[in-house]
Order: structure tokens, then C-alpha cells, then sequence
């Protein structure tokens, strides 16, 4: 076991803000979902909170928003590289159309700060321990997007009995060998002189000037972008550690998913699964979808066709409306 249950300090950061939202950009072909924030529980107003938790030596950056009294616990899991910041209007989302009725949180380890770097099965040990620490009473709902859909899936086997339900939003869990985008990430990955080079490259990016660095990814990312999902970008990927660690992991993440899935464990708790799929998405392709729909026909699958991406947390009408979609499901799973 990577990480022992040793102690568990937590210094508050800041909270980011509170829920005073009144509207929204609608997504492509959303205007038929009427959906907007006003359809948030205007009854579940919380702040977020941002802040550190050290977690046996192991500094972890958590954004959560606690229940008065939880009936669940959602534990949100986030894809390579990991930023729990990325996903501020999405935890809020959630939060707000669980009414509630559930706490939220997600979290990142932050000692790649120190150059640390974190494996894929280290991940998934992390994130069990920090559980444990945390001593959550309520039932646990595990939500992940990417990589974070395997991840879940792992400590669903680790926690059977305290996870109830398993969402996993565009997930990765196995290689795609029709992709190209995918191929060429696996050679840099793969090869050491590649992602050093990536490294130093990326990493130089972080010698700019906050506000060009801020003008470089508005020009790159475009304007669906969220203002946090750019702030975000400029804070923690033009790093040395960030990059090197999204890399390393990234290795061992198709490493390990060069194998094939564990189907039998999927079809064994198929009634606790979900997954969410997009169109065009060469992490979790359309030939995934019929597989698992094939390997275990008892798991709830959905396809998103509202014109979002695989980086649905990097615009506000993405995080929206994924999170109105994992909200749907939390509440039909606990009406069934």
C-alpha cells in the first residue's frame, strides 16, 4: 500500500465563490433542454471550498462543497492532468441539482509540485486512502471523467461494500488503436528523449508573463473556454513537474489499458455502473460504447450529442449540462 493512515491536517485556502448565477451561453443544440441555471435548486446555495489536506506527508488540493446532512457523498475523480480546479462549475452544478441531498468533492495530490511523480495504480491508492482518512459515513457515489472512469471503476472493486453507484463521464479505459491523435501521444509517452523534449518545451511557456500566457490560451482554446478553465490552464500546466507528471502517468495509463478489461468484473456490478460517451471522442470512441454494451448489456450507457467534447469541464454550458446528466442518474439510481 503506497500511502498509511497516519494523520490528516487541513489549512483552508480560500472559498472560490457562491452561488449568484443567473445565466448561461447556451451549448449547440441545447436550446430544446431549456436548460440554464436557473434550473438549479435555488434552496441549495453553498460556497466551494478550496483548500490543502496533508494526507500521510502526501499534500492533496481538495474542492468540495459539504451537505448540512448528506445522504450521499459524491466523490468526483478528474482525467489526466489531474486539476481539481478545472472542474469548479462542474462540482457546483452537481452540488446544486442533487438539491442538496449529497456532498461533493474531488480532489489532486500536489506533490508533483516537488517533482513527484504518481503511477497510475498510485493514483487509485491515493484516492482509497483519502477516503478512508476522510471517514465519510454516507454512501458513496464515485464519479470520473477520463481516466478517472477506471479509476473509479477500481475503487468500486476495493470498496464494494460503501460505493453504491459508479459514473463514469467520457471514459477511458482501454486503448484506441484506430486513433492517431492516441498513437502519437503513446510515442511521445513511450519514448524518453520525446516527453523530455515536451517537458522543457511546455515548461519554458511558464517563464511568460501571466497575462501572455493568458492571451496564448484564449488564441489556442478558443472563446467556449470558461474564465476558470483558463485560469486554471495558465496555473498548473506551463509547469516542469505538471507536464513531466502528465506524461508519466499517461504512460502507465496505456500501459495498463493495453490490456483488455476486466468484462467479468463489469457484467458483477453492472447494475452500479454508468457511462457517458460523446460523438467524436478518440478516448472513449463509439466502438467502446457497443463493446460494453455487448461485454455487459446490464450497464447504463448514454451518448451526449449536444456538441460538447472529451473537455466538457472547460466551458460552462459543458459543466452544465454533464452535470444535469450525472444528477439524472444519481436520482433515478437512489428512486429505483
Amino acid at each position: 500500500m503506497l500511502l498509511r493512515i497516519a494523520s490528516l491536517t487541513e489549512r483552508p485556502l480560500s472559498f472560490i465563490r457562491s452561488f449568484s448565477y443567473r445565466r448561461i451561453d447556451s451549448a449547440p443544440n441545447s436550446a430544446s433542454r431549456g436548460m440554464s441555471f436557473e434550473d438549479l435548486d435555488s434552496d441549495a446555495t453553498k460556497c466551494v471550498n478550496l483548500r490543502l489536506c496533508n494526507v500521510s506527508g502526501c499534500m492533496t488540493e481538495i474542492l468540495e462543497i459539504r451537505a448540512d446532512q448528506p445522504s450521499l457523498h459524491v466523490v468526483f475523480v478528474p482525467g489526466n492532468p489531474g486539476a481539481i480546479t478545472f472542474y469548479k462549475e462542474f462540482v457546483e452544478s452537481l452540488f446544486e441539482f442533487l438539491g442538496g441531498i449529497a456532498s461533493v468533492s474531488g480532489h489532486t495530490e500536489r506533490n508533483w509540485d516537488q517533482g513527484r511523480l504518481y503511477s497510475l495504480q498510485e493514483q487509485i491508492d491515493h484516492k482509497i486512502e483519502f477516503i478512508k482518512v476522510q471517514n465519510i459515513e454516507a454512501p458513496l457515489v464515485l464519479v470520473g471523467h477520463s481516466i478517472g472512469s477506471y479509476i473509479v471503476l477500481e475503487m468500486l472493486r476495493r470498496l464494494p461494500e460503501k460505493a453504491v453507484y459508479c459514473i463514469g463521464l467520457y471514459p477511458f479505459l482501454a486503448l484506441n488503436l484506430q486513433s492517431k491523435k492516441q498513437a502519437f501521444i503513446v510515442k511521445v509517452t513511450m519514448s524518453r528523449v520525446l516527453s523530455t523534449t515536451v517537458t522543457l518545451l511546455v515548461a519554458l511557456l511558464g517563464l511568460l508573463p501571466r497575462r501572455v500566457l493568458r492571451l496564448i490560451s484564449e488564441l489556442s482554446n478558443g472563446k467556449s473556454w470558461s474564465n476558470t478553465a483558463h485560469e486554471a490552464a495558465c496555473s498548473h500546466l506551463p509547469q516542469y513537474h505538471t507536464i513531466r507528471n502528465v506524461l508519466y502517468m499517461a504512460r502507465t495509463e496505456f500501459i495498463k489499458l493495453s490490456e483488455t478489461p476486466d468484462w467479468n468484473f463489469m457484467r458483477e456490478n453492472q447494475e452500479k455502473i454508468s457511462f457517458l460517451y460523446g460523438i467524436d471522442d478518440h478516448w472513449g470512441p463509439l466502438q467502446m460504447f457497443e463493446e460494453v454494451s455487448r461485454q455487459a448489456s446490464g450497464i447504463a450507457l448514454s451518448i451526449e450529442r449536444e456538441g460538447h467534447t472529451h473537455g466538457f469541464c472547460c466551458s460552462e454550458a459543458g459543466s452544465l449540462w454533464v452535470a444535469r446528466h450525472a444528477a439524472s442518474l444519481i436520482k433515478n439510481k437512489l428512486a429505483s
